[in-house]
């Protein structure tokens, strides 16, 4: 076989996590060392998870409403479903970690300024 048809390059326009994350990889993957493999592979398994987090936490901050405990199981094990859809082709090219970031972020100050007035609106009627 091919020594060059064992070398997987690493595309240029990776999204800033997925840069990170393969950072240590220098820009291409020899499909024969175990060990570049094995490290590409722990690469997307934690950006799946960073993306899987960060879908969680955005679901639980901006649309998660009380639900019985197997409606609940049936959500996230969709939301994982769809998060291996988003890591796999789209995570490494489109910035998916950072949108899910940002949109955590921007819900998590509605979550802390909406607390904060209906604290405020207690303490004016007492």
């Amino acid at each position: 076989m091919n020594e060059s048809s064992n070398i997987l390059q690493i595309p240029n326009d990776l999204s800033p996590v997925a840069s990170f994350l393969f950072s240590r990889l220098g820009g291409e993957i020899n499909l024969n060392n175990d060990d570049e493999v094995a490290l590409a592979i722990r690469s997307v398994l934690f950006l799946y998870l960073i993306i899987l987090g960060l879908a969680i936490l955005t679901y639980k901050l901006g649309f998660a409403k009380k639900l019985p405990v197997l409606k609940s199981a049936v959500i996230y094990v969709v939301l994982a479903a769809g998060c291996t859809i988003l890591t796999v082709p789209l995570g490494l090219s489109l910035p998916i970690a950072e949108g899910l970031f940002v949109s955590s972020l921007v819900l998590g100050i509605y979550r802390v300024r909406l607390h904060n007035e209906r604290k405020g609106r207690k303490t004016e009627a007492s």
